[in-house]
């Protein structure tokens, strides 16, 4: 199940999420990784109303030579999320073929907390009703083992980097050393290398 990109083709990532799980850091890791590899690398990112606990959406998409950041909808290699109902609001993007990495993380939203609507029956078998080909990770219950939720974002981008193949396992490590404020780097490549263990199982 490797998402790897043909000659002349580019692979195409999206991360979505929540503003403050780190989406951000994520996306800027697989395109320093890429570009570690000597890949073209462009990103683009669209923040909800630039308010933590807004939707945030990025995509990655690298190759040989890549002319638009923008991934068209239904071209997506991956699809990667840190809330269970953000991975339904951007399933379109995902290609047919195409594999979810999703956290089982539920953060409520206002619509919800305040009784205007009600928060959708997401498990894992629900899920894969619209995503046939995933990868379910309790992201924030593992980084909590390794002592801060905050690594939960690392360790789905360790999940999904097992489906990037096309990427060396070195190039993850540099990128993650150069985008990780030194003293949280060695908790980086603890969360990174976890996020592989539990892809490879899954």
């Amino acid at each position: 199940m490797t998402a790897q990109a043909k000659p002349n083709e580019s692979t195409s990532v999206v991360l979505v999420g929540v503003g403050g799980q780190g989406i951000l850091l994520a996306s800027a890791i697989i395109a320093q990784a890429a570009l570690t590899t000597g890949y073209d690398v462009k990103t683009y990112e669209v923040h909800g109303m630039a308010q933590r606990g807004g939707s945030v959406l990025a995509q990655v998409r690298y190759g040989e030579k890549v002319y638009s950041p923008l991934i068209p909808k239904g071209e997506a290699s991956v699809l990667a999320s840190l809330e269970r109902t953000e991975a339904l609001r951007y399933v379109d993007y995902l290609a047919p073929s195409g594999l979810a990495v999703i956290s089982d993380q539920i953060i409520i939203p206002v619509t919800v907390s305040s009784g205007a609507s009600a928060y959708p029956e997401l498990d894992e078998a629900a899920l894969k009703q619209y995503f046939p080909r995933l990868v379910y990770v309790s992201a924030v219950e593992r980084a909590l083992e390794l002592g801060n939720a905050r690594a939960a974002n690392v360790i789905l981008l360790g999940a999904l980097s097992t489906k990037l193949d096309n990427i060396a396992d070195d190039a993850w490590q540099k990128a993650i050393q150069t985008c990780v404020k030194p003293k949280f780097v060695d908790l980086n490549l603890k969360a990174f290398y976890l996020g592989r263990d539990l892809a490879a199982n899954a």
